[in-house]
């Protein structure tokens, strides 16, 4: 799993290359955002440290899928952990759906600054990859984040159920792992994680290995988009999250996702072989994603393999 300098990409794009082709995994490092990460981290704590009723006071629902939850389901199992999730905050339009907690002042303040700093550090890592793929200008075009439709989520794994036991009648059991095996739908995820490890990825090689936590790096992982650009060359990373026993353990992803009305399919330049993906609405393939995990609906959930083009014998 490389460790690539941001600041001063010399990592072999060759070793590079073969992490996005294994298990879609790689750490930047040289980032220069150890002030701000301290800060978001301290907020986080805060927030779920805080009284439940701080918390639920802001729960999400089908209408609104931001604010707080404690209930998402990974695969049909209920994961162990509560989260809170937001949008762009500069943008109006979109804050005004945000659920802030409005007993902890200066909290929205530190996720403000947060949100548009790894938008920022999203595009450049984009932009590495690009490198790594050696695409060409226009193929480079073809392939971009939107800020106004990514995401961050702030997520609590603590030892134990979150929900309180006079809550949990007529809920899903428990997974077996406190986030269940899955890819993340857009095109790249920037994650925070904290020491107390238990992140996973699925390699083609080795089978499941861990993530471990590398102090001043941010994990990076590519999500079903990137998949479905590169035709199969890259992989979205298949991961979950082992369970807590001793201790509890927090991350922050930032979610990288495609513009709201990007139609996606694969490159060109990767499809000399032709193209393995029809074209994927990014709009309704995200919509789908999100009430698979609000409630079970006795299917499993939307994959980019649904949109693989099956050859005719």
């Amino acid at each position: 799993m490389p460790t690539v300098d941001i600041s001063n990409p010399t990592t072999s794009m060759q070793t590079l290359d073969a992490a996005c082709r294994d298990h879609g995994f790689f750490l930047l490092s040289g980032h220069g955002l150890d002030d701000l990460i301290s800060q978001t981290w301290t907020q986080t704590r805060r927030f779920f440290d805080a009284d439940r009723s701080v918390r639920t006071s802001i729960m999400r629902s089908k209408e609104n899928p931001l604010g707080y939850f404690d209930r998402e389901l990974t695969k049909r199992k209920r994961d162990t952990k509560e989260v809170l999730d937001f949008i762009d905050p500069t943008q109006v339009l979109l804050d005004a759906r945000n659920q802030w907690p409005t007993e902890l002042p200066g909290f929205r303040e530190v996720m403000v600054e947060f949100f548009d700093a790894f938008s920022i550090l999203a595009d450049r890592t984009l932009s590495l990859l690009h490198d790594a793929l050696q695409l060409s200008s226009s193929s480079r075009a073809l392939t971009s984040c939107a800020r106004t439709s990514s995401t961050v989520r702030l997520n609590h794994y603590p030892v134990g159920d979150p929900v309180p036991i006079n809550e949990r009648v007529g809920l899903a059991d428990l997974g077996v792992t406190a986030l269940g095996y899955h890819t993340d739908p857009g095109v790249l995820t920037l994650l925070l994680q904290d020491n107390t490890g238990g992140l996973q990825t699925e390699s083609r090689d080795n089978g499941w290995i861990d993530v471990a936590p590398v102090d001043g790096t941010i994990v990076v992982n590519l999500g079903d988009m990137m998949q479905a650009w590169t035709n199969d060359r890259y992989r979205a990373a298949v991961h979950r999250v082992v369970p807590m026993t001793t201790q509890r353990r927090f991350s922050i992803p930032y979610f990288s996702n495609p513009q709201r009305d990007a139609v996606i399919e694969p490159i060109p330049e990767l499809c000399t072989t032709g193209a393995r993906y029809r074209p994927i609405e990014w709009r309704r393939f995200m919509a789908a994603r999100a009430y698979d995990n609000f409630e079970d609906l006795g299917a499993d959930d939307t994959q980019v393999s649904d949109y693989q083009i099956v050859e005719r014998t």
